[in-house]
């Protein structure tokens, strides 16, 4: 049969069809159909060598001329050169990529990719949702994908393991979930992470936050003050724990320790990365979070930053803190300063059994501050409040509002001082013209 009937007979047929565009049914006729012909034309065996190197750009570059000569060998150069070009492209991405899903991983503006069964798709762009048209024939085509993805990474998918968290050569993080768990068929999602923004100069240039709130990160960072970053979920408080570390001196050991590594130190030349590992096919070599927070007090550190804290490693990363590990760094998920409190006392339960009261008392002692990140509605992110930790007169925590943000006209002003600042003027780490500079740039006090 000729790729043009098979194209004929993919776009009169399914009812999921029906709905779509004839360019759109078209076009996807054509990719599955000259790529079926190429891999038979280039044979299995040296179509596994190709894909199966390292370099997915050489395996591109290999592989185009083959599927070329198909298109050609099959008349369709008649089609105009744009249909032409989307059909090669889409037959190299089927076989080397993700398929229809691999244009929007190497678009760099796409942050993350939401494929909801064959019903649905969506595409995060600037922190906006973007619908697409449906992706995949069926669910099977999902499956095959999903399978791409963790079968490499020893991971399994199937009724008894419905659900599945795994990370892309790239760092990018993929999660799956299948029926019966899913009832809509197979969800994937992937979030991406960009390379591009990887200081607080970068956030100030985006509008993320002023100049004189980068400076008083950066020095927070440099005195070696116990951080969280805090916010929801695509909030950005990865990136902006990525731009805070990259203010930690060159001369100190740094241990990274995430559930998927996506901190990037391009410019540090002491990082130790560490990654969690969920178990085996058979069950076996988990490594949580916490087994590595507890070995990472044996490596040495100067600093430890944890990608996020959302279990019993929170009691050891505050006691990490308290033993001389000042100016480490994390992220919890909270709504606001006070939420993030509470959080982080249910979640040291998880690892020690103590009254609340004293986890707090821990709390109080350990961390020096919470940053805060949020995304608006529009899909703007921004570094928002800024408030210290410390203990309360009575016992428990007690929080300092030292930069506030106005929601309503995103800006930002400095209600007080922190404390350090003037810690540093007397052991002279900052000086008196650098702190009076910094003092005449903030708006308010």
């Amino acid at each position: 049969m000729s790729v043009r009937e098979r194209m004929r007979r993919a776009a009169e047929g399914s009812p999921r069809q029906a709905g779509r565009s004839q360019a759109v049914v078209q076009r996807r006729a054509l990719v599955s159909a000259v790529k079926r012909d190429a891999i038979a034309r280039v044979g299995f065996d040296e179509m596994v060598r190709i894909v199966g190197g390292d370099e997915p750009e050489r395996s591109r570059a290999e592989l185009r001329p083959a599927v070329e000569a198909m298109v050609n060998a099959q008349g369709l150069f008649e089609f105009d050169r744009a249909l032409r070009g989307r059909v090669i492209e889409g037959v190299i991405d089927d076989i080397v990529g993700l398929g229809p899903l691999q244009p929007l991983l190497d678009d760099d503006t796409v942050s993350e990719i939401m494929v909801n069964g064959c019903r649905s798709a969506f595409f995060e762009r600037r922190g906006v949702l973007y619908p697409m048209e449906s992706l995949f024939e069926s669910d099977e085509q999902i499956r095959i994908l999903i399978d791409r993805i963790v079968a490499p990474l020893g991971r399994r998918l199937d009724e008894r393991s419905p659900l599945v968290n795994a990370r892309l050569k790239s760092g990018y993080r993929v999660n799956a979930v299948i029926p019966p768990i899913a009832l809509d068929g197979p969800i994937l999602t992937i979030r991406k992470f960009s390379d591009r923004i990887t200081s607080l100069r970068e956030l100030v240039r985006l509008g993320s936050l002023p100049e004189w709130y980068a400076c008083l990160l950066s020095c927070a960072v440099s005195l070696r003050q116990d951080l969280a970053v805090v916010g929801g979920t695509g909030s950005g408080k990865t990136t902006l724990l990525n731009a805070l570390s990259s203010e930690i001196p060159t001369g100190e050991r740094i241990i990274t320790i995430e559930d998927a590594a996506e901190l990037k130190f391009s410019r540090h030349p002491h990082v130790v990365r560490l990654e969690a590992r969920e178990a085996s096919i058979e069950g076996e070599g988990a490594v949580t979070i916490r087994d590595l927070v507890a070995n990472a007090l044996r490596m040495r550190p100067d600093r430890i930053v944890v990608g996020e804290v959302r279990g019993g490693e929170a009691i050891d990363m505050l006691s990490a803190m308290q033993t001389g590990h000042d100016g480490s760094l994390t992220t919890l998920h909270a709504g606001s300063e006070e939420e993030a409190v509470v959080r982080l006392t249910l979640l040291a339960r998880y690892g020690i059994n103590l009254p609340s009261e004293l986890i707090e008392e821990q709390i109080a002692l350990a961390l020096d501050g919470i940053v805060m990140s949020e995304r608006r509605p529009d899909g703007r992110r921004f570094v928002s409040t800024y408030s210290g930790v410390s203990r309360a007169p009575g016992g428990g925590v007690a929080l300092e509002r030292y930069v506030s943000f106005d929601r309503a006209t995103a800006t930002w002003r400095l209600e007080r001082e922190p404390p350090f600042i003037a810690r540093a003027l007397e052991a002279g780490t900052l000086s008196e013209e650098e702190v009076a500079q910094w003092r005449s740039s903030c708006p308010g006090e």
